[in-house]
């Protein structure tokens, strides 16, 4: 990326680069498709990714695995993730959000995720925990997390809650039906197996898969049902 279009990107995105970004804008310049048209400047698809403290942080990792150099990401991941990811891996915060094109503190409600002004394809928060739900469903946005959904609910852009919990009692069940109320899309990491996982690696793609297709992002992460198996070359 030249520095003339680092600029002109930078100021489009925001006026400071936020301190806790996992990369440059010169780093990343490989990831943008951005040229001057008439005055507007054109990015490539932006994803917005929640991580919250639910089990199964691997679903987000692995998500962002897959984004990573096809589509420009931001990331907030919660403190009791960090703690999540402890527990139920080995890798470091540093690794996971090395994944990502973009890191936003959860404090930071100055953050551009904050502004309904910051376009985005959506956002997905995955794994997304009972106390993130309800955050999103009575649009508390105390965190960063929170206030992201409800910025992209408000536009009218999709958003995605892979909701990790079992089972459900009745006020789970009514956080779910008022976030599709709002527009939001409730995707539980329930795993098909009519394309005979081999290892959970395979279970987990199914699940990202599922995210992917919401967005219209094509992927070949699992067998859809009746089709030939998959070119993972």
């Amino acid at each position: 990326m030249d520095r003339g279009l680092d600029a002109r990107y930078k100021a489009f995105c925001f006026d400071d680069v936020p301190s806790n970004c996992s990369n440059s804008l010169e780093e990343l310049g490989n990831l943008f498709e951005a040229e001057k048209t008439n005055n507007v400047l054109k990015i490539m698809k932006r994803l917005v990714v929640g991580i919250s403290g639910a089990s199964g942080v691997i679903y987000g990792i692995r998500l962002l695995e897959v984004l990573r150099g096809k589509i420009e990401t931001h990331l907030v991941i919660t403190e009791q993730a960090k703690q999540t990811l402890s527990l139920e891996t080995d890798l470091t915060v540093g690794a996971v959000e090395s994944l990502a094109s973009f890191v936003h503190s959860d404090k930071d409600l100055s953050s551009p995720l904050a502004s309904g002004s910051f376009i985005t394809q959506g956002m997905i928060i995955v794994p997304c925990s009972i106390k993130t739900l309800s955050a999103v469903a009575n649009s508390y946005g105390q965190a960063l997390i929170a206030r992201a959904a409800d910025v992209n609910l408000k536009e009218r852009r999709r958003v995605v809650l892979v909701v990790r919990e079992t089972p459900l009692h009745l006020g789970h069940i009514r956080l779910m039906a008022q976030v599709t109320e709002m527009g939001g899309v409730v995707l539980p990491p329930v795993p098909a197996f009519y394309h005979k996982p081999k290892s959970v690696t395979d279970i987990i793609d199914h699940t990202v898969g599922k995210i992917l297709d919401l967005f219209d992002i094509q992927h070949k992460l699992f067998r859809r049902w009746q089709e030939d198996e998959p070119d993972l070359s």
